[in-house]
């Protein structure tokens, strides 16, 4: 059983190496421990230290984000053959030895995606401005009411994936990946769970590189949670807007009509009965662009069932042949 952790890092040389230092190698049902930290871009001694620490160092030249460093990690970790994936941030704000816990569900086969939550458990909840509190619980809201199950933090970073899992994510996202991660695989089927865990609300260093900017942060992940459902549930999304479209358009008519029987006339509100019949012909428009996109949803399903198994399958010949890649801690330019 292969454990692998990954950390995606910007300018972290004050927390990266005793982070690295501190993720527990003697997890019970685990016999090895990677580390592989993604350096996205840093200006600093970043990679050094993480080299120093074990890590196995993947570079990119630019930042790129959080997603983006997101998928160079998954790549690195396909290739190590992981049984799990867990990652982690790189600035301390959670505690490694926790690792076991995020892990455990996973071990004892009781779900392949485990996220750390930051709320679920009253009495661990950190410290945080109360804008950045009301936006979490509301992304949180939002996404459980689109898998139709209640989960109270899914922003969170701190994860852990099992093979059947990660291997099932098709990511492209660059921002960040954590919403986009959680729809895909709960819309996939896959037995998530959450753990309570206690974390630093605020920073010790620096400043996060995703929720610096609430109003920027909430405007790019609603964009990314919002393309993920199109992708995911064609007919929901479409059917939605096409019911904005026909409710102002047929409230248009009603008025228009209404007028007329009061005084049997349309002017001067004609333009209620053209913007109504336009909107109304918009809601149709949109309905009909659903059942096109749900039926072209279909293709998609079959072509990532396939690329999964296909996916699997090499994974189960490289520890067949063993002939895994032994990667040695390093800095390793991303491609």
């Amino acid at each position: 059983m292969k454990l692998v952790v990954q950390l995606p890092a910007l300018n972290e040389e004050t927390t990266i190496a005793s982070v690295i230092r501190a993720i527990p190698r003697d997890i019970e049902g685990v016999d090895e421990v990677a580390v592989v930290v993604v350096n996205d871009g840093s200006t600093d001694r970043t990679a050094e230290l993480a080299r120093e620490a074990g890590a196995i160092v993947l570079t990119h030249e630019t930042s790129r984000g959080v997603g983006s460093a997101f998928r160079t990690g998954l790549r690195q970790s396909t290739e190590l053959d992981a049984d799990i994936v867990v990652t982690i941030d790189a600035d301390g704000q959670f505690n490694p030895e926790d690792i076991r816990t995020v892990v455990a569900p996973i071990l004892k086969g009781e779900a392949e995606f485990v996220t750390a939550s930051r709320f679920i458990d009253p009495s661990l909840e950190p410290e945080m401005p109360k804008a950045k509190r009301w936006g979490n619980d509301f992304m949180a809201r939002w996404v459980s009411s689109m898998v139709k199950k209640r989960f109270h933090d899914v922003s969170c970073g701190f994860r852990a994936y099992a093979k059947e899992a990660y291997l099932r994510l098709i990511l492209l996202g660059d921002f960040t990946y954590t919403h986009e991660v959680f729809l895909t695989l709960a819309f996939s089927g896959v037995r998530i769970k959450e753990v309570p865990v206690r974390v630093r609300g605020v920073r010790e260093h620096g400043e996060s590189r995703v929720a610096n900017n609430l109003f920027h942060y909430g405007w790019r992940t609603a964009s990314i949670i919002l393309k993920t459902y199109r992708d995911y549930r064609p007919l929901g999304f479409f059917s939605k807007i096409a019911m904005a479209f026909s409710a102002v358009g047929l409230s248009l008519l009603i008025f228009l009509g209404w007028f007329w029987a009061t005084t049997g006339g349309f002017s001067p509100h004609k333009w209620a009965g053209f913007t109504g019949g336009f909107l109304l012909a918009m809601g149709v428009f949109f309905f009909i662009i659903g059942i096109v996109a749900e039926m072209l949803d279909r293709i998609r399903v079959s072509a990532d069932e396939a690329l999964f198994r296909v996916r699997r399958l090499e994974s189960m010949m490289r520890r067949s042949n063993s002939c895994a890649p032994s990667a040695q801690p390093g800095d390793e330019r991303a491609s």
